[in-house]
């Protein structure tokens, strides 16, 4: 038997205890208040699709490509639909390496539970910004992620990136 590992992970209490609504919070974020985007962690929107940050992320800028339309799949998506998640994910690119310089990204969608999607009723892309040695003995050996930035300075960055 190993040795325990603690992880500091405070933000997850409030995940924890939350009351679980059943709603699609992808369907439920984009149409509360504008003012409420910073809580909600809602950087972009544009005219199909939004871009949301991760509030678990896999590294330091992690974001997610969301359309505004509720489908498990591409089905159902618009060609107009379409064309805008891939313009919003080429923009977001961009507006991360304005933001952090990375090296490189890995952009992903996961289709249905056994892919990993833990969201799997709303289709969503994921896009993680990534560094020569992100991965570091932390990863490799504790199974831990250290994310450098408090996630609120990371969003107050992205947001004046993504909305100049």
């Amino acid at each position: 038997m190993g040795d325990i590992k603690t992880i500091w992970a405070p933000w997850r209490m409030q995940y924890i205890l939350s009351e679980k609504t059943g709603v699609c919070i992808f369907c439920d974020l984009p149409k509360q208040d504008k003012e409420k985007d910073r809580d909600n962690l809602l950087l972009y929107r544009s005219s199909h699709n939004f871009v949301i940050m991760n509030r678990y992320p896999y590294n330091n800028g992690h974001i997610m490509v969301v359309p505004y339309f509720h489908t498990p799949s591409f089905d159902g998506l618009t060609d107009e639909t379409l064309l805008d998640f891939m313009k919003v994910t080429h923009y977001s690119v961009n507006c991360l390496k304005k933001a952090f310089m990375p090296e490189g990204f890995n952009i992903g969608i996961n289709i249905g539970k056994v892919a990993g999607a833990g969201m799997e009723e709303h289709i969503h892309l994921h896009m993680v910004p990534r560094w020569a040695g992100d991965t570091s003995f932390m990863t490799v050996f504790g199974e831990v992620r250290v994310v450098p930035e408090h996630i609120m300075s990371t969003y107050d960055k992205l947001f004046a990136v993504f909305n100049p």
